[in-house]
């Protein structure tokens, strides 16, 4: 019997050093969140008589979501455009020499108040030596319409709360989550904001290179993002904490919701997709068990974050 418990014990103690190796839960606490709050210029074109300056959060774009503002002046007058038409149209070209693209605002809103256009993108790669990134624009002034194009460089998102996840849901649709706030979550409840998007299949043939209608992405509307969020950590048991609300989408287009940490450390969010119709489109019910020793099962939809 004393060789039989020795040998259950082993087997237990290997399988949660295994599961130990797999993830570096050490490693990573240690990684410093730093929060951006400024945004600074990323890319600066000239073209003919314009100036076009777009900026963003640390002056970087990153995989994930991206608020984005731009300015266009003319450099003979000195003055700001302010009634053009601005587009803005992300492009990857891989090494295969094939082009697609992420979730972007097209059409870009002017902000009266702080004088410069928004919009936002949720580049789903970063750049390396497979896959360039290129921005196609367009702006007009006089009734003459102005293209652009410029090298930009997408960079890797270090603070995994702000991680992001694309999948084919049941419906047979390509969507994306990209998480957007907090970028530096506090033990407490804390207001949870996502962007989830969907890639729109064309229905027309190709026009003119680069043709929007071929690389055109929604937010969805009147979905709900079921938050189950747990610290999958074995020592942790993947237990879970109260008070989360699920997320629904507000006027801006984003989803809020609530998740409660009551620790630092690594949390998963899983996440179950409920299209404007009730049915679940993605994602599973994780179960609610106590298990020490043993990572957390994780949906099948689920995002890892750490604070």
């Amino acid at each position: 019997m004393k060789n039989i418990n020795f040998f259950v014990a082993a087997i237990a103690l290997a399988v949660t050093s295994c599961t130990i190796d797999k993830t570096d839960y050490e490693a990573e606490i240690r990684t410093e969140v730093i929060e951006h709050i400024n945004f600074e210029e990323v890319v600066s074109i000239s073209e003919n008589d314009y100036q076009i300056s777009i900026e963003a959060l640390n002056g970087t774009f990153y995989k994930g979501y991206n608020e984005i503002r731009v300015n266009i002046s003319n450099t003979q007058t000195n003055e700001d455009l302010s009634t053009s038409d601005v587009t803005f149209l992300p492009l990857v070209t891989n090494y295969n020499g094939n082009n697609s693209s992420c979730p972007h605002q097209y059409s870009l809103d002017y902000n009266t108040a702080e004088n410069y256009y928004d919009g936002y993108v949720v580049f789903t790669n970063i750049s390396n030596d497979s896959e360039q990134w290129k921005l196609y624009m367009s702006f007009t002034d006089n009734g003459e319409t102005y293209a652009v194009t410029q090298n930009i460089l997408v960079e890797e998102q270090v603070n995994k709360n702000l991680n992001m996840t694309t999948f084919t849901a049941n419906d047979g649709e390509q969507y994306f989550i990209a998480l957007v706030a907090p970028q530096q979550p506090k033990i407490a409840e804390n207001e949870l904001v996502a962007g989830i998007y969907k890639y729109n299949q064309p229905t027309n043939e190709p026009g003119t290179f680069p043709d929007p209608s071929q690389f055109s992405y929604t937010a969805v509307s009147d979905y709900t993002l079921l938050l189950d969020p747990r610290m999958p950590e074995p020592s942790m048991g993947n237990h879970s904490s109260p008070n989360n609300e699920d997320l629904t989408q507000q006027d801006d287009g984003l989803y809020y919701g609530v998740v409660n940490y009551t620790m630092t450390g690594n949390w998963t969010l899983n996440f179950r997709l409920q299209n404007q119709f009730g049915a679940i489109i993605k994602g599973t019910e994780v179960s609610t068990e106590f298990t020490p020793g043993v990572e957390g099962a994780r949906s099948e939809l689920h995002i890892d974050i750490l604070f």
